[in-house]
């Protein structure tokens, strides 16, 4: 019998080899076992029977803004955790702009690996950015442990992160290969969206119109050459075009090092339903048509993308106005990402497990933290969600944990409960209950 401080016990363990009745021992925050349900109990562990609810992986979200220090009206480590937890997530890696200083030199990372330590009620992981005149800083924040870099190719919103034209691309990416890194990428082409229609205002249409498919497509196939060229390892952020498919599939087929990503927000919302001068539905790239949406899913099927993640990207409310042209762009989606992931997935046809690899088991690959977070496997932390995937909630705003509670999802009635979430055996959140702050600042493993 494996030591064990803790056994949680569930008729249905998502596991990597299925879905199965187990018990799952725990000691030193680490699973030890997965054993079969009626399996006794190691002499001193304490357990956690949860009847039929759903043991799954905590979740791992690589595309999160928490925005602190410098714009922590808009989100901050400790609100944004919370958050996290309340959703069933236990990693989180923070975007590199939208706080200031923005993630560009190790000076900047200690500053927010200082802000983010005693506020993080999940684990949490960092990205650096590249920037136009930063390539020199690319490799000693890579050795500082960053997970990557993030890189605009069109206008990121802030000043303070200008983005790459195709020249500083290419130097980016050549550095980058040089030493193994990743570089992930929002590929929007800068002269196609210049081309677009700009007509301003609270019509959804008109904002659409504004960033085109062919934006996407352009960018994706320009990011996609330069990995080739150079063997580089890219990861496309929050893709929204489904006329880009076609050309990631080619690409991966041919092996080229490139990974998708797309979020719930493509998944579970449609340009048909966003009401005239509802900004909180804004985000860049745009959420699109149910037809786009339909081949979303398929490509999730087939593994032509990767991964969903949330793009957690909050503002004050105030920068919500009903003019589209002038809103901050951005959704809010941490707390209610696996539900309304699971809602429209379990609609479709997929499994919970589905759901499991697209947000937990690829997240954590595409970070390299698949040999500790992931799956409920022996030698995994033992991060987990606790799940009643058959009750429903309907999503009010006022119980969201996010510090401006304005969400897309206001009033929709979503599947699964997340009952509570673990992290390294310890409960940080259980019937609405919060345990203080115990979240790791994690580098990229060596």
């Amino acid at each position: 019998m494996p030591d064990a401080e803790l056994v949680l016990r569930s008729t249905r363990v998502i596991t990597p080899d299925g879905t199965r009745a187990a018990s799952v021992t725990v000691a030193g925050g680490t699973i030890t076992a997965v054993l079969p349900y009626d399996a006794p109990l190691p002499g001193g562990a304490r357990l956690e029977d949860l009847g039929d609810d759903v043991l799954l992986p905590g979740l791992v979200d690589t595309h999160v803004h928490v925005n602190d220090p410098g714009r922590a009206e808009w989100e901050g480590f400790w609100t944004a955790t919370r958050a996290a937890a309340a959703g069933g997530i236990t990693t989180l890696i923070d975007m590199p702009l939208n706080s200031l200083p923005p993630t560009t030199t190790v000076e900047h990372l200690r500053t927010k690996r200082r802000v983010a330590a005693d506020k993080a009620h999940v684990d949490v992981g960092f990205w650096g950015g590249a920037l136009p005149d930063n390539v020199e800083d690319l490799r000693p924040l890579h050795e500082a442990g960053v997970f990557g870099f993030k890189a605009f190719l069109s206008p990121s919103g802030v000043d303070e992160f200008p983005h790459l034209d195709r020249e500083r691309l290419a130097r980016s990416l050549a550095e980058t290969a040089s030493f193994g890194g990743l570089l992930i990428v929002h590929a929007e082409d800068p002269h196609r969206l210049a081309a677009a229609p700009q007509h301003g205002g609270p019509k959804y249409a008109d904002f659409l119109a504004s960033r085109p498919r062919d934006a996407e497509d352009s960018a994706v196939a320009h990011l996609v050459e330069q990995a080739r060229r150079r063997d580089a390892r890219v990861h496309v952020l929050h893709l929204s075009s489904s006329d880009a498919l076609p050309l990631i599939a080619a690409a991966k087929a041919e092996g080229v090092r490139v990974t998708a990503e797309t979020c719930p927000h493509y998944l579970t919302l449609t340009a048909e339903e966003v009401p005239d001068g509802a900004s909180e539905f804004k985000c860049c790239p745009p959420i699109r048509e149910a037809a786009n949406q339909d081949l979303l899913w398929q490509a999730l099927a087939d593994g032509t993308i990767d991964c969903v993640v949330t793009d957690h990207s909050p503002s004050t409310a105030d920068l919500k106005t009903d003019d589209f042209s002038t809103a901050w762009g951005g959704i809010s989606g941490l707390q209610l990402s696996l539900p309304a992931v699971w809602t429209e997935a379990r609609r479709r046809g997929h499994g919970l497990d589905d759901v499991v690899r697209w947000m937990s088991a690829h997240t954590a690959r595409l970070a390299g933290l698949d040999g500790l977070k992931g799956a409920i496997a022996p030698g995994r932390d033992a991060d987990f969600a606790v799940l009643a995937p058959e009750e429903t909630f309907t999503v009010d705003p006022a119980a969201l944990q996010h510090r401006n509670r304005v969400t897309a999802y206001a009033g929709r009635t979503l599947y699964g409960v997340v009952r509570s979430t673990w992290l390294r055996g310890r409960r940080v959140v259980g019937d609405g209950e919060f345990t203080e702050p115990g979240g790791r600042l994690l580098t990229r493993p060596r």
